[in-house]
């Protein structure tokens, strides 16, 4: 009896364990982490972020439906909604996959810099919108969006307002954010071309410092400044490219400067999509080629 009495209170102590074991795990598991996917949708931008309370925000959407196909990996089958789409600038190679993320998921709500095209794309993206009754917002300078706990983005850029406006080149017009989570940041520049960079060095030199920067234009050599580089003084630059495009991006000159001031650069073409997670301070890479 004293001895199945001993063998009942060891089995009470290992369940009792292994309901520990499993709380920790659970913990861990539960764990929530910042995390930043630059997809590889050929020559375009599209980045995909999830936040630590589940938020899911799309910036750009590339030049063709194979958002979807990223989307698909990255979210469950059930998980057919996106709370907010940051549409940086009206250009084919940012805004055609986002036509497509507009038929197939329910979108909170969509963010641009106010500019007006009569491009068919432009056009066809703008009817989906009032069709599913989306919000459309007008972000300007100095605007915010806060969602969770510490986690932001603040509006940098246009420096103009383009509300209404169609400009002969949409570049000028990008929207450029700077996401912040505690001690970490992310800078995405659209197509920014290099007189944008400079003045925001001008205006807003503090606000650029940064972990990450997803460089402006593919890497072109119209978005390459140095000052700007420096300034931004990021550990990781992540350049969104096509393999072997007409275009010749990223450019040399480019790839140079990066590499001159020590900023570890890394490419869609090259690593297919890019990962990073960030708890609040520090960042984990992870593509097809690399982690660290």
């Amino acid at each position: 009896m004293q001895k199945k009495k001993v063998i009942l209170i060891f089995l009470g102590i290992l369940a009792m364990l292994n309901i520990l074991a499993w709380i920790a795990v659970l913990d861990l598991s539960g764990q929530k982490f910042l995390e930043v996917t630059f997809f590889d949708v050929g020559q375009g931008d599209s980045s995909f972020i999830e936040t630590p309370n589940g938020f899911q925000i799309l910036i750009d959407g590339g030049p063709s439906s194979k958002v979807l196909e990223k989307l698909g990996k990255k979210m469950p089958f059930w998980d057919r909604s996106i709370d907010l789409i940051i549409s940086s600038h009206p250009d084919p190679d940012h805004l055609l996959g986002l036509i497509d993320v507009s038929k197939n998921y329910k979108v909170g709500a969509v963010v641009t810099n106010g500019t007006v095209s009569s491009r068919p794309e432009f056009l066809e993206f703008k009817n989906l919108l009032e069709k599913n009754k989306v919000p459309l917002i007008v972000l300007k300078k100095n605007n915010q969006i806060l969602i969770g706990e510490n986690l932001y983005f603040k509006i940098l850029a246009p420096l103009e307002d383009f509300e209404g406006r169609e400009v002969a080149d949409f570049n000028s017009s990008s929207i450029v954010a700077k996401m912040g989570y505690y001690k970490s940041a992310f800078l995405f520049m659209g197509d920014t071309p290099k007189s944008v960079e400079e003045d925001l060095v001008l205006e807003d030199g503090a606000l650029l410092d940064s972990d990450v920067l997803k460089v402006a234009h593919h890497g072109s050599k119209t978005a390459k400044s140095e000052i700007f580089y420096e300034t931004v003084s990021p550990k990781f630059a992540i350049i969104q490219v096509g393999l072997n495009n007409q275009y010749g991006h990223p450019h040399q000159e480019v790839l140079e400067a990066l590499a001159k001031y020590g900023i570890y650069t890394m490419r869609t073409d090259q690593e297919g999509d890019i990962k990073i997670i960030s708890d609040g301070e520090n960042l984990k890479i992870l593509s097809n080629n690399k982690t660290f």
